[in-house]
């Protein structure tokens, strides 16, 4: 009886970490950065921040901001251009609000606060059929980097399942272990 448990407990892991893995290669883009949800310095700003960005079927959007201090309105880009509300998709008050990304498209997102919109508090992104990324390179300098001036080009950045500090890696190794050690102790009993 104890062995079927065990067996049991062993599939579950292994299969549970397989689901779980499977959504670990999505990228979860926080709307802004650190500048969050918020009436941008300049109405450029929120398209300046999807510029180096890669928005992939199965990303996230988070858009962090407070009940009350802002919202998100869901638009076609018709109502995205103007600000208007003629055909609203959907309105999110409830901060912060996620949205996950399921298909390939455009999508409009703005802020319908007072003259939020107005003032540039507005997103336009464009879902690819392909992995999330960033497009962030680190503000460090690395070693063995090449100046962008230099005919040389720098080596490309690992994606996130290959790149040894990254949550995902983090959680397959931890799945890889807990499956092997159920497995090894199913043999021992």
């Amino acid at each position: 009886m104890a062995k079927i448990h065990l067996t049991l407990f062993l599939l579950v892991v292994i299969f549970g970490c397989s689901a779980f893995m499977g959504s670990v290669n999505a990228m979860t883009h926080v709307v802004g950065g650190s500048h969050g949800w918020r009436v941008p310095d300049n109405k450029t700003f929120f398209n300046e921040w999807t510029k180096p960005r890669t928005f992939g079927v199965g990303d996230r959007l988070i858009f962090p901001y407070r009940p009350g201090s802002n919202n998100v309105v869901v638009v076609h880009k018709e109502d995205f251009d103007v600000c208007g509300q003629k055909d609203v998709i959907n309105m999110y008050y409830n901060g912060p609000t996620i949205v996950n990304l399921t298909e390939t498209g455009e999508y409009f997102y703005y802020c319908g606060v007072g003259k939020h919109c107005e003032a540039g508090q507005k997103l336009h992104i464009k879902v690819v059929n392909e992995q999330g990324s960033s497009g962030k390179s680190s503000p460090f300098k690395l070693v063995g980097h090449v100046n962008s001036r230099t005919a040389a080009p720098a080596p490309a950045a690992l994606p996130d399942h290959l790149d040894p500090n990254s949550s995902a890696t983090t959680v397959h190794k931890f799945c890889m272990v807990s499956g092997l050690l159920a497995f090894l102790v199913s043999l021992l009993i």
